[in-house]
């Protein structure tokens, strides 16, 4: 039987607006630079999405061969309340509000991420940088684009000259802005600013008296722009070009097109190959904030702790729900979303249950396959592996390859109900559907069966069940059922005896 044909791994590069085949520079070697969080506040829900989606993205190289640097900076200095270049750093600020340190504040908070990551299941990265550590490069770099003749000076400031730079290069290459109306349309600034034009924005500035974050530099006590960090750093650990770098769409513009110019300024190439964006998440179609009353942390979530959510929900469940949707399309989070997503996890897990069931039945050494396969059943499973395949390399479509899962996990729950014989389907068909459900289960979606609170009683409401149902005792039987739905749990009644399932309902 022929195998379904797979395509290669393709991107939507945000910087050329198509769909392209994944080339590596340096191949089987790929760097991957995310943007990480400015460690002021606690992470939320929406940069979960992004950073959850990047670890699949990593997974998934992985899974395919490749040997991942995976960067992904802390931002502990430079970002302005705003996102502007003039006023309060958003650490400083908050350092101020709660009389500590800058650096405790960002610790704190730094911990704060770094726990909520592993408790959804996102793997470290390679590299964890700091702005703050790499103070030496940002000052390299700034030399490099001042004697380039891109940056100035100005009152102990230091300014990206935008208008320089787009007569050579493309400002607004990646999110397609007119950056030469923009400049038509504002006057130079005639002392009013230190900047010469509107559009050009900061790579060092001179620390006011109240600014509590400072460093020496050759043109001021002050601090680095906020742009400049990840140009140094990507740079230093992944080289002037590498492969892929990726953040939250709201980076886009400014941040990631002053990226390209900075790097482009200083080094005279364009630092990355492939630009991929994760799209924003709302709350019952409307953005995520504060100001609104409908942003969800991640632990009112987990804890249950949420007015705009009936229940709480599993870090677990939380990760199933963001493989529901393509990345680059916006993501609505709502409580009738997260019950949906809760079914769907279960019914994962429990089908994934089964298949460590029936691979127990395959090892056994009574067992045998078949002589006489069914055809039409290994090609089922060669197709769904093919498509779990296909649809991940067609730029990491996760949902669509979740449902070619389910196709498999159906197969698996009709061998184990006896609905379908595993003899007839081969042991190559069934290894290959138990390697690729492991793989994107496990591996690449991360997602794991979580340790049920009633797993120390479990064996026993099994055992006085079938002592009940054996002795007929039936309101007996009955209250045992109850009491396992009130557990999270199904009993089913199976030909080879009693089993338990995770509630679907």
């Amino acid at each position: 039987m022929k195998t379904p044909h797979i395509p290669p791994l393709h991107i939507f590069n945000t910087l050329t607006r198509q769909k392209e085949k994944f080339e590596p520079l340096h191949a089987p070697h790929v760097g991957l630079y995310v943007c990480g969080p400015t460690v002021y506040n606690d992470v939320h829900l929406g940069n979960c999405r992004t950073f959850t989606f990047f670890d699949i993205v990593v997974r998934y190289l992985r899974a395919l061969g490749y040997q991942v640097r995976y960067v992904r900076n802390i931002t502990d200095v430079g970002h302005l309340v705003g996102d502007a270049d003039e006023g309060e750093d958003k650490i400083g600020k908050e350092a101020k509000l709660k009389n500590l340190e800058p650096m405790e504040v960002a610790q704190k908070y730094t911990n704060g991420f770094r726990e909520v990551m592993r408790i959804l299941g996102n793997l470290p990265p390679s590299i964890e940088p700091t702005a703050t550590g790499h103070l030496i490069e940002q000052i390299e770099m700034v030399d490099k684009i001042i004697a380039n003749g891109f940056a100035y000076e100005s009152q102990g400031s230091v300014y990206f000259d935008v208008k320089k730079y787009n007569q050579s290069h493309q400002y607004g290459i990646l999110s397609g802005r007119n950056v030469e109306e923009q400049l038509a349309g504002s006057r130079q600034l005639e002392g009013q600013s230190e900047k010469e034009n509107s559009a050009d924005f900061a790579l060092w500035k001179k620390a006011n008296p109240e600014h509590l974050m400072r460093w020496k530099s050759p043109w001021s006590e002050g601090f680095p722009g906020w742009h400049l960090e990840c140009s140094a750093m990507s740079t230093k650990y992944l080289g002037k070009t590498f492969d892929i770098h990726g953040g939250g769409l709201d980076l886009q513009f400014p941040h990631h097109e002053c990226e390209i110019a900075q790097s482009v300024a200083a080094d005279g190439e364009s630092p990355v190959r492939y630009w991929m964006h994760a799209n924003m998440l709302t709350m019952n179609g409307t953005k995520m904030s504060k100001s609104l009353g409908n942003v969800i942390m991640p632990y009112e979530m987990f804890e249950g702790k949420s007015p705009l959510l009936s229940r709480a929900y599993s870090p677990m469940v939380f990760r199933y729900f963001l493989l529901q949707t393509h990345y680059r399309s916006t993501m609505d989070i709502s409580d009738t979303a997260l019950q949906a997503a809760q079914k769907g996890y279960y019914k994962l897990m429990n089908g994934m249950k089964n298949l460590q069931a029936l691979t127990a039945q395959v090892e056994n050494p009574d067992f045998a396959f078949a002589a006489d396969l069914s055809e039409k059943e290994i090609q089922d499973i060669e197709k769904s592996v093919a498509a779990a395949y296909r649809n991940m390399n067609d730029d990491f479509n996760t949902a669509a390859a979740m449902a070619s899962l389910f196709n498999l996990i159906k197969k698996v729950n009709m061998l184990h109900a006896g609905q379908l014989s595993l003899t007839v389907i081969g042991k190559e068909a069934f290894e290959k559907m138990h390697t690729t459900l492991t793989i994107f289960v496990e591996n690449i979606f991360g997602l794991r069966a979580e340790s049920p609170n009633f797993a120390p009683a479990l064996s026993v409401l099994l055992e006085t069940y079938q002592q009940a149902k054996a002795a007929q005792d039936y309101p007996k039987v009955d209250a045992l059922r109850l009491k396992a739905k009130e557990m999270g749990i199904t009993i089913k009644d199976m030909k080879t005896g009693v089993d338990w399932a995770y509630d679907e309902n």
